[in-house]
């Protein structure tokens, strides 16, 4: 007989009385959700459905995918997978002509569990057309607001950490992060693995001979940096380095630097966003990068969506923004769990 997990209990979520405790929370995502809709419509924002089965799931070294199989009238088989996000399909929509859009969209990541993470969750992206990075990061501060006025929250607060949801976000670069939290900067040169190691060592985080410049950088950010962001005020994290740009272009000021930000609060990461890369090279360049690691390090990798890649040819300059939806839900209710905010949550098995 096993024992159920801290976010299993032997009462399932749809027993009337488990249900009964949970409904406030749900109904409170609702309220947050439709006044979001508001809040989008009254910015002349159009929202898009898009669909979750895709060629390529995204191409991030760690992030995880479901494959399934397509089988065609003619009984060919075709290898998909459900999207760990959007974001492809939401830029093929700019690239068509679409110029403000939105979408709640169910999204999906193997190997992810915890209280902060669940294998299928809502995605709140967004994007604008012609506009800075800039003008998505005030959007995301204004969404937490919105969420905390919605449940009257004065008072965000996750694992002892506090914070006023309402107050203007503090804009803190990555090396000013790493400075404060770590007590080191980062090492100027992405490719000095070496400095970087014994200084993350030095602030107390193991490394591994195997970590790459990258794979100590999560770490120290993971250790050292994200746990105390969002105290008694949002962090918006900024100016990432070039190497952490994901789908993000680099700042023509300073090409060392990438339009990256993050929207933390009580520690935890709501949103990732960027001025969007429009260049189809250079991204390929770095979907190839990113799988010729996940296979080295996973022994799996995932095929490139070439339709993406020619999409970029026509998608005019743009921001946009991924919010995780269930857990500011979680942060604007007071809930403990990602499954407590969640109308049918899937099972979990750790």
């Amino acid at each position: 007989m096993t024992t159920p997990s801290p976010t299993h209990t032997a009462t399932p979520w749809w027993h009337p009385h488990r249900h009964e405790d949970r409904r406030a929370r749900l109904i409170s995502r609702n309220r947050i959700k439709s006044a979001i809709r508001s809040w989008f419509a009254d910015q002349g924002f159009i929202e898009v459905d898009t669909a979750a089965l895709q060629v390529s799931p995204g191409n991030e070294t760690h992030l995880h995918a479901f494959k399934t199989e397509l089988v065609g009238t003619d009984l060919r088989r075709h290898e998909m997978y459900l999207h760990t996000s959007p974001e492809f399909a939401c830029k093929k929509l700019l690239a068509a002509g679409e110029t403000k859009i939105f979408t709640f969209a169910p999204v999906f990541r193997n190997r992810e569990a915890g209280p902060l993470h669940a294998s299928e969750f809502t995605m709140l992206e967004w994007y604008r057309t012609g506009e800075n990075y800039e003008r998505v990061m005030d959007d995301a501060a204004a969404l937490l607001k919105l969420a905390a006025c919605v449940t009257d929250t004065v008072t965000m607060s996750w694992q002892g950490r506090s914070s006023d949801p309402c107050a203007a976000p503090e804009r803190l670069t990555v090396s000013e992060a790493f400075q404060r939290h770590a007590g080191f900067d980062l090492p100027p040169d992405d490719h000095d693995r070496q400095a970087f190691a014994e200084h993350a060592i030095k602030s107390g985080v193991a490394t591994k001979d195997a970590d790459t410049w990258s794979d100590i950088f999560s770490k120290v950010l993971a250790a050292k940096v994200e746990p105390q962001l969002g105290s008694s005020r949002a962090t918006l994290l900024h100016d990432y380095p070039v190497s952490e740009a994901a789908l993000a272009r680099k700042k023509l000021a300073a090409p060392t630097l990438a339009e990256r930000f993050e929207l933390y609060c009580c520690g935890v990461e709501l949103a990732n966003g960027f001025g969007e890369l429009t260049d189809a090279p250079e991204q390929r360049r770095r979907f190839e990068a990113d799988m010729d690691l996940k296979w080295k390090i996973y022994g799996e990798r995932y095929p490139v969506d070439e339709d993406f890649l020619a999409a970029l040819a026509h998608m005019p300059t743009a921001s946009g923004c991924a919010l995780g939806f269930d857990r500011l839900v979680m942060l604007a209710t007071g809930a403990t769990d990602i499954r407590q905010v969640q109308w049918t949550p899937v099972a979990n098995f750790d």
